[in-house]
């Protein structure tokens, strides 16, 4: 029984009855009839409770699956949450707002401020064919080293998928073309043009263009990587039609860029891209909008014209794509596919309709306690981090991780921005034992645990490093994931059931629903020190075996 006011009923109703047979016991009267009558009507009662508790739950299933939006908030009664809710913003107009109460936000020092300083000065960029899930680690090269080419040019293809290309994020010379184990390729590395030379494609009609003509043009240009697919956060095939694609307009995790800057300035792209991706879907474009700020989302999200909207309130994970699709319209299954789109990658689909070039500049922001200055950038895809650090550091003592602290991968000054990023972390390396652990009262370790007195101060800012504070222990179950993930899953036993290679148990608790960055709380909450986003895509790893 979820529902609050359902609850709330039920004790009514079951109290009733009950004070009437005391009521009949103290006057003295002593007739076996009224105890048989009240227990009839309590019988009566709890039989119309329940059916009426069973058809609001078949209700929000029926929703549910026939993909009405917000089908997991239909129900008879109202929730307490909305009949004593605080007063929403006046930007909101009425609207319905998806209000999410688990979740953590982690309160780092390092953010920057909200301006774009300007291009940072990069020597070198690369591709990495890392980056991508399902690709053939070796792919078929379309260059060279000493090559010249201009941005959109086509670097190399898939050889499974000869179709899926990439194209370079710049101009300039091919200096570099580096391998890792078994020959892979790691890098294919662009000494960059001081002025960038973009490669011009003809005009797409895209009005009266069909979609395979569509989809032909996007793969020439070496678009088609830009966008992932669910289940399984892949590339999708050029003949899979997505169900629905979903763009989540703002980034809730620790220290990351506000998407508001960056689509300023760039309005008709973004809806030039929204215009393309409605071509690509059988459903919907949907637009996740933060309801959580006291000023209103930029008028390019909030006026976007051709899609959904949905509101969502909530701490960190609120504005991850997979929680969005899980409150809007779930997936259900291997087979359900729907394709998640980032708002800079929106902006470079639509710049090569607008501009005919392949523009893969990003505003990326440069965040950390360890930075003397963390500021927003203008740069390009795959820019080495050692040039956008380059004499920013407070001290060599650092990681510098590319994406956010929960879900970025650890790089060096020698690397180079994963695609998908558009956020530089740089904390303290945790190289270090903590004298006493846990015990001592300290008041800079960010965690949930009321074991830590920070716990308490929830506006608190922290300057983070790496330390685990803690060896990886015994799976235990203690209910911190379930705080922390809004989603109706039971991620404890979902992840359980990964290690134990339970195919069916994997399925029936929605394993499909997430990517790596959805459960990155989880593992930062959790006490046993698991991998928690590692044996996640192993468990994806073997249901897309299976599919």
């Amino acid at each position: 029984m979820k529902n609050t006011a359902s609850k709330a009923i039920f004790t009514l109703l079951c109290c009733l009855p009950m004070n009437f047979i005391l009521a009949q016991t103290e006057a003295g009267n002593t007739g076996s009839s009224y105890f048989t009558y009240t227990l009839i009507a309590l019988a009566v009662i709890i039989f119309l409770f329940i059916v009426i508790q069973v058809a609001d739950n078949l209700i929000s299933i029926e929703a549910r699956q026939l993909g009405v939006a917000g089908g997991n908030s239909f129900s008879l009664f109202p929730k307490w949450s909305e009949i004593f809710s605080s007063r929403k913003p006046a930007y909101l107009n009425g609207e319905k707002v998806t209000v999410l109460k688990q979740g953590h936000d982690i309160l780092l020092e390092g953010g920057a401020e909200k301006h774009i300083k300007g291009i940072a000065q990069v020597a070198t960029f690369a591709i990495q064919p890392a980056n991508f899930i399902g690709v053939s680690p070796i792919p078929k090269l379309e260059v060279e080293v000493g090559q010249e080419v201009k941005a959109g040019d086509i670097l190399y293809a898939d050889k499974k998928r000869p179709y899926l290309k990439w194209a370079a994020p710049v101009s300039g010379e091919i200096v570099a073309i580096n391998r890792g184990e078994k020959r892979a390729i790691a890098e294919i590395v662009i000494m960059a043009d001081k002025t960038i030379q973009y490669r011009q494609f003809p005009r797409f009609a895209l009005e009266t263009a069909d979609r395979a003509e569509l989809v032909a043009y996007l793969m020439d240009a070496g678009i088609w990587p830009l966008i992932r697919q669910r289940p399984f956060h892949l590339i999708p095939d050029e003949d899979t039609i997505p169900r629905d694609i979903f763009i989540s307009t703002f980034d809730t995790a620790p220290l990351a860029p506000d998407l508001n800057l960056v689509v300023d300035g760039q309005e008709v792209a973004f809806q030039k891209g929204l215009d393309v991706l409605a071509k690509l879907t059988s459903g919907q474009v949907h637009l996740g909008l933060d309801a959580s700020s006291e000023n209103a989302p930029h008028a390019a999200f909030t006026q976007a014209r051709g899609v959904a909207k949905h509101w969502f309130s909530g701490k960190h994970p609120a504005g991850n794509v997979g929680i969005q699709i899980h409150h809007i319209r779930p997936i259900g299954g291997a087979d359900d596919v729907v394709w998640t789109v980032g708002v800079q990658e929106v902006i470079t689909i639509g710049k090569l309709f607008t501009e005919q070039k392949y523009d893969a500049s990003r505003v990326v922001v440069l965040s950390g306690a360890e930075l003397e200055q963390p500021q927003y950038v203008q740069t390009w895809q795959g820019a080495n981090l050692g040039d956008l650090v380059k004499g920013n550091l407070k001290t060599e003592k650092v990681r510098i991780i590319s994406g956010d602290v929960l879900s970025g991968v650890k790089k060096d000054t020698s690397s180079f921005l994963n695609f998908f990023d558009d956020q530089v972390s740089v904390i303290l390396e945790g190289d270090y034992f903590a004298l006493f652990g846990w015990l001592l009262p300290t008041l800079n370790v960010p965690s949930v645990s009321p074991t830590f007195p920070s716990a308490l101060l929830k506006d608190t800012t922290f300057r983070a490093d790496t330390n685990t504070h803690g060896e990886k222990r015994a799976f235990v179950v203690t209910g911190n994931y379930e705080e922390v993930l809004p989603m109706d899953i039971y991620p404890q036993m979902l992840f359980k059931s990964i290690l134990t290679g339970d195919f069916e148990r994997m399925e029936g608790l929605g394993i499909y629903e997430l990517a790596e960055e959805d459960v990155a709380l989880c593992e930062f909450v959790c006490v046993s020190k698991q991998p928690i986003q590692e044996i996640l895509r192993k468990g994806l790893e073997t249901m897309r075996a299976q599919a």
